[in-house]
C-alpha cells in the first residue's frame, strides 16, 4: 500500500470532507460527515472535531502535515486567513496561507480564499472554489464555471485567476421550490432521473431570442401559470425552474462578458449539477471541456507544493 503523506480538508459551512492522500496523489481513505461542518462545531472546539474525523489516520500513521481549504478559514471558523486579492497565481495563494501546530504535534495549513477588488458594486470572494480553478489548470487562458450554491465564473489569464463572478442560483433555486407560491415544487424522488424535458424546456427558453427571456423576475411566474395553462405538470415544476434559472445565469454570464458564443468553457466538477449545466451549454453554442477528477484535491497539493520550494 502506498504510504500516505497528508490529509486534505474540504471544510465547509455544513460538511467536512477528509482525504488521506499518497505521495502520488492518490486518495488512499477518506471521510465525509454531514454533521462535520464548522456551523456544528460548538464553542470553537475545532481541534476536537478534527480529530473525531481522522484521529485514527494520526494513531496509525503519525502526524502527517494537514491542509484545509473551504469556510474553516472565514471568519466562523477556525483560523480566519485573509483572502488573497485578484489576479493571483499559486504564488500568491501559497503566500497567503496560515500554519497551526496540532497537540499531536501535526503541522495544519490553511489556504486562504480569494477576493476580486474589481467586482461591482462591491468586491466578489470565494473560498475554496479557487482550488478547484488551480486543480482544473492554470496552463492556458480559459473561463470556468463551477456549479454550486454560489455558482462562480472565472477567467484563468496568463497563468492565474484574473478574476471572478459569483451566481447565486442554487440559493435562488432552492428559494424558489421550496418556499415561494409560484414555484413550489414536489420533493423528488430519491434516485429518481431528472423530468429532462422539463428541464430543457425552461432553458431553452432562458437561451432564446425571446425578449421576455431578458427578465428572469417576470419568466420565473411562467412555473406558475404554465401549470395553470395545462402546459406544465406539478412534477415538471422542478426540473423546468432548474433549466430557467441556470440558463438564466448563462444568459447573463454572456451579457457580462464571461464568454461569447462559439467559446469552450471548463465545468469544474462530476456531479448531477454539472451535468445540467453541461446540457445547457450548446444552447448557448458553447463547446465544453470536461473537469480533471478531484480537482480540488489537486489544487490543494500544488499550492502547498509552493511552500516547500
Amino acid at each position: 500500500m502506498p504510504k500516505p503523506v497528508s490529509i486534505i480538508l474540504d471544510w465547509g459551512t455544513s460538511s467536512l470532507r477528509a482525504a488521506l492522500v499518497s505521495e502520488t496523489g492518490e486518495t488512499l481513505d477518506s471521510r465525509d460527515t454531514t454533521s462535520g461542518g464548522i456551523q456544528f462545531v460548538k464553542d470553537g472546539a475545532f481541534e476536537a472535531a478534527l480529530m473525531d474525523t481522522v484521529g485514527a489516520w494520526f494513531a496509525a500513521h503519525g502526524p502527517l502535515p494537514v491542509l484545509a481549504s473551504g469556510m474553516i478559514t472565514s471568519r466562523n471558523g477556525w483560523v480566519e486567513v485573509p483572502y488573497v486579492d485578484a489576479p493571483a497565481g499559486l504564488a500568491e495563494l501559497a503566500a497567503g496561507t496560515k500554519q497551526l501546530t496540532l497537540q499531536n504535534g501535526a503541522v495544519i495549513t490553511f489556504l486562504p480564499g480569494m477576493r476580486d477588488p474589481a467586482a461591482k458594486p462591491f468586491p466578489d470572494v470565494m473560498r475554496g472554489e479557487e482550488t478547484q480553478i488551480v486543480g482544473f489548470g492554470l496552463d492556458k487562458d480559459r473561463t470556468l464555471v463551477l456549479p454550486g450554491t454560489h455558482s462562480k465564473w472565472a477567467r484563468v489569464e496568463g497563468g492565474r485567476i484574473a478574476g471572478f463572478q459569483t451566481y447565486a442560483t442554487g440559493e435562488i433555486f432552492a428559494l424558489l421550490t421550496k418556499h415561494s407560491f409560484i414555484a413550489k415544487a414536489l420533493e423528488p424522488v430519491a434516485g429518481a432521473e431528472p423530468v429532462w424535458s422539463a428541464f430543457d424546456r425552461g432553458a431553452e427558453f432562458a437561451a432564446s431570442d425571446e425578449r421576455a427571456a431578458d427578465a428572469l423576475l417576470s419568466a420565473v411566474f411562467s412555473a406558475r401559470t404554465g401549470v395553470l395553462a395545462s402546459m406544465l405538470k406539478a412534477e415538471d415544476i422542478g426540473d423546468y425552474v432548474s433549466g430557467l434559472v441556470i440558463g438564466s445565469e448563462f444568459r447573463q454570464a454572456r451579457a457580462t462578458g464571461w464568454f461569447s458564443p462559439g467559446d469552450a468553457i471548463g465545468i469544474v466538477g462530476n456531479n448531477v449539477l454539472s451535468s445540467r449545466y453541461g446540457r445547457i451549454a450548446p444552447l448557448f453554442d458553447l463547446t465544453v471541456e470536461p473537469s480533471p477528477p478531484d480537482a480540488a484535491k489537486r489544487g490543494v497539493q500544488l499550492i502547498a507544493g509552493q511552500l516547500y520550494k
